[in-house]
């Protein structure tokens, strides 16, 4: 196993660790710096591995594989505790969660035919201002318009990115002649 998908299972094993400390710090506050820094560790391990996959020649299909779903499962994890704390509204997780699969989709058909969807600019954009934004809402809690300008930003970031990946790829799922 390569130095990269060693770094991308630790940050899926942090995964349920960042979700038992922010579910806990509603009960201590102080428990929110710790899901801070785990999110913080998992967010920066995101690029580490990448640097290092492509910079040492360890791109993997395992890589390919864990490292896009590790991040997907770390932002809807904190998403999804975030409803549950009434800090984000329900319905822009489902946009979010939505149009991960439908690109997790779009991407399944294009491999079936042989083609790669590589990642966009405004997909690494949305990934990046998501986990920011993520981590100011954990870093100063009890701010509700913090909230809904985070919530704005991932929202306009997904469904831009979202329209971008099926505008420039909606050719691979028309019918073959």
């Amino acid at each position: 196993m390569t130095t990269a998908s060693k770094i991308t299972l630790v940050r899926v094993v942090l995964i349920p660790v960042f979700m038992v400390f922010l579910i806990l710090s509603a009960n201590d506050p102080a428990l929110r710096w710790v899901a801070l820094g785990v999110f913080a560790l998992a967010s920066l391990s995101d690029f580490i591995d990448g640097q290092i996959a492509r910079r040492c020649n360890q791109v993997t299909d395992f890589g390919k594989f864990l490292d896009p779903l590790a991040d997907k499962l770390l932002v809807t994890s904190c998403l999804i505790i975030f409803v549950g704390q009434g800090r984000m509204l329900d319905w822009i997780v489902f946009i979010v969660v939505a149009r991960e699969f439908a690109i997790s989709g779009l991407r399944m058909v294009a491999a079936n035919n042989g083609k790669v969807i590589a990642a966009a600019w405004s997909g690494k954009i949305k990934t990046a201002s998501t986990m920011v934004g993520l981590l100011l809402m954990m870093a100063l809690p009890g701010i509700p318009t913090l909230d809904l300008v985070v919530s704005i930003v991932i929202l306009a970031t997904t469904i831009y990115s979202g329209v971008e990946y099926f505008v420039k790829n909606w050719h691979i799922l028309l019918p073959k002649n």
